[in-house]
């Protein structure tokens, strides 16, 4: 299957194989670049679909895997993790952290490592699907597989 992906999920799914994850890239026929259009095209609840957002804060990107069922409180989520602030990172600050574009960032196969942070809400599903480094394509994985890929700290991202 890698042939038919595009090089960014190529990427995405070597990360997911060099961390002994199993689940294939699946390519969609139209684009899932948010978590109800993902939910729909996969038949699952919208909760079940890690999304990811990308952060900025204290001087750094912060990836966000955030359940499709919350909104992320920002001031809450610094709050919890001891930061000055979480602001939404611009289109370029996304594509140099990540090196994929919004709507399709992948919880892996950015150039370098980004902080991580994990929904906890996720756990409640016994299959996630998180989006493979394009807005066509996505991959299933179980909540302890995101965790140990991502070395994402657990913690709840909406507000109280």
């Amino acid at each position: 299957m890698s042939d038919t992906l595009s090089p960014r999920s190529v990427l995405v799914q070597d990360a997911l194989r060099q961390s002994g994850i199993s689940g294939e890239i699946v390519i969609l026929p139209d684009a899932a670049s948010t978590a109800a259009l993902a939910a729909a095209a996969l038949g699952v609840e919208v909760g079940a679909i890690a999304n990811s957002l990308v952060f900025w804060s204290d001087g750094e990107p912060l990836l966000v895997m955030t359940s499709g069922a919350h909104r992320v409180d920002t001031t809450a989520l610094a709050t919890r993790l001891g930061r000055e602030n979480i602001v939404r990172a611009s289109v370029d600050q996304v594509r140099a952290a990540t090196g994929q574009a919004i709507g399709g960032v992948a919880p892996t196969g950015h150039p370098a490592p980004v902080v991580t942070v994990v929904d906890e809400a996720l756990a409640a599903y016994p299959e996630i699907w998180a989006a493979g480094g394009t807005p066509h394509t996505v991959f299933p994985l179980t909540f302890g597989e995101l965790v140990r890929l991502t070395g994402g700290t657990v913690v709840a991202v909406a507000g109280d």
